[in-house]
């Protein structure tokens, strides 16, 4: 018998060029002892500021909760106050130094503050009644006044009166609109004064500085003029009482947040489309049950000017809509508490929001309405 002939053998092992795997959008995080570059993914964000970075935290000045926090006209420095009755000042650009912290200022909580549009002064409201004056340059209290017999909440100025005089005009728990000349010079006595008749919450200048908004615990804003030293009329529409007023950058519209968690948005041109005036109904900021008086503000930097509002909630986040179609473009978290204030820088995509929790955030976002 003769031994059959093997076949050729067909399962023979084959070493085969390794397969390559298909394309992944996932990020792949390597570790600094990672020798194959390709495991690491390098992502470049688009920057649209001049901050070091796109969030930067501003903490360390208050004890208390911030209660307003606002750029100054030129966008370089940022004030805030808080409850512990203090105003702190900051850079906004590197390397953001608190440079200055102006405190004890009051003897109860400092509500509201405003930069004077042509001098170096901060104008302050606080709970003990009174408005101050303080100079930015030297740190010193420039005038003190009694403005009013009870809490006072809100304050603004205007340069647009047409005397060449800043004038400023505050809101408070007796109920009164109270006008004053600003500057060193002024007096201690009012200008002009206004009786709402209820508790006022905010108040606002028109963008010719011959009105004036009042929100008030009626649920109403007032329009108060001034040289016939009357009220014009009331911007109706909130179920709750508003708890700030923002006049957008072309005087058109106002941003009225109100305690229903709903924010409004009133047309306030002579000749409205709509006869109950009411632009746009927002929502998506909280305000929760503590009463806080939230703090709105409208977009400001060139390209964006109007298109955009901002208001901080009791979810501790930021919520920015787009005006026009209403929808929510951005909710910002950071904040371990409410936020109170926010403000937008006049000439670049930053956004500016104090909280409960005594720090400040500054945000960078998107160039106009791309999100």
């Amino acid at each position: 018998m003769s031994k059959r002939p093997g076949s050729p053998s067909s399962g023979a092992l084959v070493k085969r060029a390794k397969a390559t795997p298909p394309p992944s959008n996932q990020i792949a995080i390597s570790s600094s002892g990672d020798g194959d570059k390709n495991k690491g993914l390098i992502r470049s964000v688009q920057r649209t500021s001049s901050l070091e970075a796109p969030i930067i935290s501003l903490a360390g000045a208050h004890s208390g909760e911030i209660l307003s926090c606002r750029f100054d006209p030129t966008g370089q420095n940022i004030a805030a106050c808080s409850a512990d009755r203090s105003v702190s000042l900051w850079r906004t650009y590197p390397p953001n130094t608190n440079y200055g912290l102006l405190s004890s200022l009051t003897k109860a909580p400092i509500l509201d503050l405003q930069w004077s549009l042509f001098a170096p002064h901060i104008y302050t409201v606080a709970a003990d009644h009174t408005m101050l004056i303080l100079d930015v340059t030297t740190g010193q209290r420039v005038r003190k006044i009694r403005a009013h017999r009870e809490i006072v909440n809100s304050v603004d100025r205007t340069m647009a009166g047409g005397s060449g005089t800043e004038l400023v005009v505050t809101g408070a728990d007796d109920g009164l609109v109270r006008l004053w000349d600003g500057g060193e010079d002024g007096g201690k006595l009012p200008v002009a004064e206004f009786d709402v008749g209820c508790p006022v919450t905010a108040v606002c200048w028109s963008a010719d500085g011959a009105s004036v908004y009042a929100a008030a615990l009626d649920n109403e804003i007032h329009i108060y003029d001034l040289r016939k030293s009357t009220q014009l009329s009331t911007l109706t529409g909130h179920t709750d009482t508003p708890t700030s007023l923002a006049l957008s950058p072309n005087g058109s519209f106002l941003l009225s947040p109100s305690l229903s968690s709903h924010t409004l948005v009133h047309d306030v041109r002579p000749f409205a489309p709509n006869p109950n005036r009411v632009h746009r109904v927002l929502t998506g900021a909280p305000a929760g049950f503590e009463n806080t008086l939230l703090r709105g503000a409208w977009s400001r930097s060139p390209g964006d000017e109007g298109m955009r509002v901002a208001v901080g909630g009791a979810d501790r986040m930021v919520c920015v809509w787009e005006v026009e179609s209403g929808k929510v473009v951005y909710k910002l978290p950071g904040h371990k508490g409410t936020v109170t204030s926010v403000d937008w820088h006049p000439k670049e995509p930053i956004i500016l929001t104090g909280s409960k929790d005594g720090t400040m955030l500054l945000g960078e976002l998107e160039q106009g309405l791309g999100v």
